[in-house]
């Protein structure tokens, strides 16, 4: 059974702000009834690392959980991605092998129109994170705001994000920086350049 259905029960873990911060550009897939991008961190109870095969080779991502189990938010690992924060990361939670990673035409089909009855369809964007500094916030110190910005990729990234997009019927556009295919992170952005977030929502209540 396709994960969207069949309930997760795993640890009740979550990584920091500043974990999912440091993974670069990444793809972020969201549900479009939660509206915004970063909806589904706010409502995720504990994640998990996947790593599957598919017809372009390896394919890893992070999913999160809400408290009923269902999956409410996705992390995608990309070209552009940092990999070395990713593998620091995949070392801290649970992981699964994804044995779902290859669909045909007619499951996507019918993935895509199933979400559409039922208004729960997938988005897809490119997305770098970052933690937002507490004096900009009216939070408690104790906890952290998770913010984001729109991430322009390498033309090989823009096409992975677009694969991984086409294979969970998901849907979404990309900006492309420049022609590279390299494995290296964006540049990191500085606090000025995302002052003014395009997405915003507050932490599990994590230290």
């Amino acid at each position: 059974m396709h994960r969207d259905i069949e309930p997760r029960r795993i640890p009740g873990v979550l990584p920091h702000p500043r974990q999912l911060a440091a993974l670069g550009a990444v793809l972020c897939l969201y549900r479009a009834r939660h509206g915004a991008a970063l909806a589904g961190w706010a409502k995720a109870a504990c994640a998990e690392m996947g790593a599957g095969i598919d017809s372009d080779g390896l394919r890893e991502s992070l999913s999160f959980y809400d408290r009923d189990g269902r999956s409410c938010w996705r992390l995608c690992l990309l070209p552009d991605s940092d990999f070395r924060a990713w593998d620091r990361l995949s070392r801290a939670l649970p992981s699964r092998v994804d044995c779902d990673s290859s669909i045909g035409t007619c499951q996507r089909i019918w993935r895509r129109v199933a979400g559409q009855v039922h208004g729960d369809c997938w988005r897809a964007c490119a997305l770098r994170l970052h933690v937002l500094p507490v004096a900009t916030t009216v939070k408690p110190v104790e906890q952290s705001v998770l913010a984001a910005s729109l991430a322009p990729l390498s033309r090989c990234g823009e096409a992975a994000a677009r694969r991984i997009a086409r294979a969970e019927c998901a849907d979404g556009s990309f900006v492309v920086a420049d022609s590279s295919c390299g494995r290296t992170a964006l540049p990191v952005v500085g606090s000025s350049t995302y002052s003014t977030p395009l997405f915003e929502c507050s932490s599990q209540g994590q230290t």
